[in-house]
C-alpha cells in the first residue's frame, strides 16, 4: 500500500468579506507535501517491512547511502547475497563511507569469516576510529576466533565511546551489529568483566547473570579476578555468587 503523509493540518477555510473593496482572498495553509520513495522506504523499514522498503528505495536515483539501506533491507531478510551485493556497491559508489564497509563484515562474520570480517571492521575504524558500534563487532569476531584478549581490548574500547552500545539493537539506522555468538557463557562472561574493568556495575552484575545462567562453569574468576573487585562488597554480587545457577 501507500502512505500519504500530509504535513501539518488541512488547509484553513479563510471566509470571504463583502465589504473588502478589493474583494478578498481565501486564507490558505501551507501546501502539503508527499512523503519520498526514500521516507516511504525509511517508515517501511521501521515497521519491519523490509520488501516493501526495498521496492521504495529503488524508486529513487541511485546513491551509496540508498544502496546501503537496500543492503540492510536484504540483510534483515537473511538475503546474505542480495546484502553482500548491494553494500559492495555502495562502498564502490563512496569509498569514504564507513557503514558499508561495517555491514559487509557482518556478512563475512555471518558465513563465519572471520577474518574478512575483522579485516572490513579495520577499515572502518581507520576511516572512523570513534565507531563503538564497530569495536564491539570487531571484539565479537576476535572472539569468535577465540582471541580472547583482543576482544576484551576491543569491548573496552566500545565502552570507553558507549557504554551502552552493547545494550542496543542489532541493527539499526545505516550500521549493522553482530550479536550472535557461539560460546554464550562466556560471551556474557567477557561482557561483564568488560563493564567491571569500566566501573559500570549493574551492567556487569547483569552479565554475571547471563554467564551463570548460560552454564559459566568457572564462577571463581568472578572472585578472583582484578577486574571484578570493584563488586566484592556489593550485596547484589554476593547474592548471586551464593546462589545456584538455576536459582537466578
Amino acid at each position: 500500500f501507500s502512505l500519504v503523509i500530509l504535513a501539518g493540518a488541512l488547509a484553513l477555510q479563510g471566509s470571504l468579506s463583502a465589504q473588502d473593496s478589493a474583494g478578498s482572498a481565501a486564507s490558505t495553509a501551507p501546501a502539503t507535501r508527499a512523503i519520498t520513495a526514500q521516507e516511504r522506504g525509511d517508515i517501511f523499514m521501521a515497521r519491519k517491512m523490509y520488501r516493501e522498503a526495498i521496492d521504495s528505495y529503488k524508486q529513487m536515483p541511485v546513491s551509496a547511502v540508498l544502496l546501503n539501506k537496500i543492503g540492510i533491507a536484504y540483510h534483515q531478510l537473511t538475503d546474505l547475497i542480495s546484502a553482500e551485493r548491494y553494500y559492495q556497491r555502495a562502498s564502490k559508489m563512496d569509498p569514504a563511507f564507513s557503514e558499508p564497509i561495517n555491514n559487509l563484515g557482518t556478512v563475512y562474520y555471518a558465513h563465519q569469516s572471520y577474518r574478512r570480517a575483522i579485516n572490513q571492521y579495520k577499515k572502518v575504524l581507520r576511516l572512523k576510529p570513534n565507531s563503538a558500534a564497530t569495536l564491539a563487532n570487531l571484539g565479537t569476531a576476535y572472539f569468535a576466533r577465540k582471541q580472547y584478549e583482543l576482544a576484551s581490548n576491543a569491548y573496552q574500547d566500545a565502552l570507553e565511546l558507549d557504554p551502552h552500545v552493547f545494550e542496543s539493537g542489532g541493527g539499526a539506522g545505516s550500521i549493522m551489529r553482530e550479536k550472535s555468538v557461539g560460546d554464550r557463557p562466556r560471551f556474557f562472561y567477557t561482557l561483564a568483566k568488560s563493564y567491571a574493568k569500566k566501573g559500570l556495575v549493574e551492567p556487569a552484575l547483569n552479565y554475571i547473570r547471563k554467564a551463570i545462567e548460560e552454564g559459566f562453569k568457572e564462577r571463581a574468576r568472578f572472585t578472583e579476578e582484578s577486574e571484578f573487585s570493584v563488586l566484592q562488597d556489593n550485596p547484589e554480587f554476593k547474592l548471586i555468587m551464593a546462589l545456584e545457577p538455576k536459582s537466578l
